[in-house]
């Protein structure tokens, strides 16, 4: 008998055979609530007949023309349709396959334009798993554990958690009130603004435990991007394409890049990301430098434009900030009178509901029981955070308020089986 490698071993056990919605289904016709969507992937749920009509007329058609030898008209239709939704100034894209790619283009970009060696980071953030992206990960060790050396050049700096500096009795003006202050430290200790290409951040904090930034610490760093040169690059792999309520996370807080990353819910589960800049950054760039055989392939682009025809017409940014204020109501109500519940929070569909134990520390086993209890119960759900003390709630766009309640339901119920 094949013996399963360690990996299989912790895969999750359900065996999808099909995709509807927000359902999956397995083998045997069994019907589970994915509220993963493929980690924020599958935007518009799976397999919506709009996007499954566009990718396969596109591979009838053109499956591949690799973009620095042809263009291809659901590249140049995806370009054009991305600069009606990209911040103002932003009219220059340059696409990839995922985020850890987009990561490594923006990296490589903020480096060559600025002629600087380091980056900034910050405490807990994702960017990807590749080298590059890995070593401007923080959000937990298993990102980036056992390949050493990593990339030099990075430095980290604090991110205003409230729920990790809860413990200091700190509240989110405090926090960032620190994490500012630790930034100046940093530049005046460590990389100096005249050695600092950029700072790289997650609107909200993704792997890092689901936790929305604060609009004045945002502000504190286009401040000092714009003091010193230095350029702001904002991660919305996760957070973009309606996922927060908002079209991009960064609406929520005034924000505005210099170099954005993109990817995950942009194609509805087809591989394709990228960045964009201003053009005039963008020519900064060394010719040659950037590139790759599958970025911007022509299915996944077709898949892409018509993602964003059904956001638009199905009105997904809203249904995504008012179902996420209904999940989040419903989640603190199933919540009460249990103290292992720390706090519920989040934006739009990017929920988490954060475990501790008794004693206030991390609560990484009560996380993965309730979710493991809420799957053996028709509710997929994954978890997060430095101690994966988190469990997320990141369901397509389309969810409905029915679902929304569905789920609340299965998880109540989870809840009770494991904490009583």
């Amino acid at each position: 008998m094949t013996q399963l490698s360690p990996l299989l071993k912790q895969a999750t056990p359900v065996v999808a055979s099909r995709g509807e919605g927000v359902y999956l289904y397995d083998d045997d016709g069994t019907r589970y609530l994915d509220f993963t969507a493929g980690i924020g992937v599958t935007s518009t749920g799976h397999c919506h007949p709009k996007v499954v009509a566009a990718a396969q007329q596109q591979v009838g058609t053109l499956i591949h023309g690799q973009y620095t030898t042809v263009m291809h008209r659901p590249l140049q239709q995806l370009t054009q349709r991305l600069s009606e939704v990209l911040p103002a100034g932003l009219d220059s894209v340059f696409f990839s396959n995922s985020g850890s790619e987009a990561a490594e283009a923006a990296l490589r970009l903020a480096r060559q334009a600025t002629g600087r060696p380091n980056i900034v980071v910050f405490q807990g953030g994702f960017h990807g798993r590749t080298v590059a992206a890995a070593s401007m990960t923080t959000s937990g060790t298993k990102f980036r554990a056992g390949f050493s050396p990593l990339m030099g050049g990075v430095v980290v700096s604090p991110f205003p958690n409230p729920s990790h500096y809860r413990r200091y009795g700190w509240d989110q003006d405090q926090a960032t009130d620190f994490a500012l202050r630790e930034l100046d430290l940093l530049l005046n200790t460590q990389s100096a603004p005249a050695d600092t290409a950029a700072f790289l951040v997650e609107p909200v904090l993704g792997e890092g435990g689901y936790v929305p930034g604060h609009e004045r610490f945002f502000a504190g760093l286009r401040e000092r991007a714009d003091a010193h040169g230095i350029l702001l690059i904002v991660d919305e792999v996760q957070t973009g394409f309606g996922r927060t309520g908002r079209f991009w996370g960064q609406d929520h807080f005034g924000l505005v890049p210099d170099i954005q990353m993109f990817a995950k819910g942009i194609a509805s589960g087809f591989p394709i990301s990228g960045i964009a800049a201003s053009e005039q950054l963008m020519a900064k760039a060394w010719p040659g430098s950037q590139g790759g055989t599958y970025g911007a392939n022509a299915v996944a682009c077709a898949a892409a434009l018509a993602t964003l025809e059904v956001i638009a017409e199905e009105h997904l940014v809203e249904n995504s900030q008012a179902r996420g204020e209904q999940l989040r109501s419903r989640l603190r109500e199933a919540a009460q009178g249990y103290t292992q519940v720390a706090e519920v929070r989040g934006l739009g569909l990017m929920v988490g509901v954060e475990f501790i134990n008794d004693d206030g520390t991390p609560g990484t086993a009560l996380a993965a029981a309730v979710q493991q209890e809420a799957a053996r119960r028709g509710l997929l759900l994954l978890t997060c955070g430095p101690w994966t003390e988190v469990v997320r709630f990141i369901p397509a766009l389309v969810v409905s308020q029915q679902q929304v309640e569905e789920a609340a339901g299965i998880f109540s119920a989870a809840l009770k089986a494991v904490l009583g």
